[in-house]
């Protein structure tokens, strides 16, 4: 093939790179397995160039995910839950999963319901924003629970401008 991609026929190797050297272009092998191989007479930096800069526009338009966690306790205060479940809508609606980590210290092991229902009480309150993954399960002395985004998340409340008459 030469430069254009259009096809020059069956040549052999000498032809080819005659051909090609004479043009002042490279000869690339694009299918070595076909019988015979097929290749093409053309500028190979140009070409990589042109392969890098796809792969660096297909790699902007790539979304990464990443967990983020959010940390409670049993004897978490009205407030500060209140915070937590703001920060991890938050987390949510910038596409990013929540990892919800209850850690249990001392002798709250022996009251494992009570952190179960902080947990329940907090995948409720972000239920508008997230699926859980998979239900609360132990590990160690954590009950960790994943988060979700949903694909349709509901847009960000801006504040309301009030204007001055």
């Amino acid at each position: 093939m030469d430069e254009q991609g259009e096809q020059l026929g069956i040549k052999s190797l000498a032809q080819a790179k005659d051909y090609a050297y004479d043009r002042g272009v490279d000869l690339v092998c694009i299918a070595p397995q076909a019988v015979p191989p097929v290749c093409r007479a053309m500028d190979y930096g140009k070409f990589r160039y042109e392969q890098d800069k796809r792969a660096k526009e297909q790699k902007k338009k790539q979304q990464t995910v990443e967990v983020k966690e959010v940390q409670l306790s049993c004897r978490i205060d009205k407030h500060d839950f209140d915070m937590k479940v703001a920060r991890a809508i938050k987390f949510l609606q910038d596409g990013n999963k929540v990892r919800v980590c209850l850690r249990f210290k001392g002798r709250e092991m022996a009251h494992q319901d009570l952190g179960r229902e902080v947990v329940t009480k907090f995948q409720e309150a972000c239920s508008e924003f997230s699926t859980t993954d998979k239900k609360a399960a132990m590990e160690g002395r954590q009950l960790i629970v994943f988060l979700t985004p949903l694909k349709t998340l509901p847009k960000k409340e801006k504040p309301a401008q009030e204007s001055a008459e």
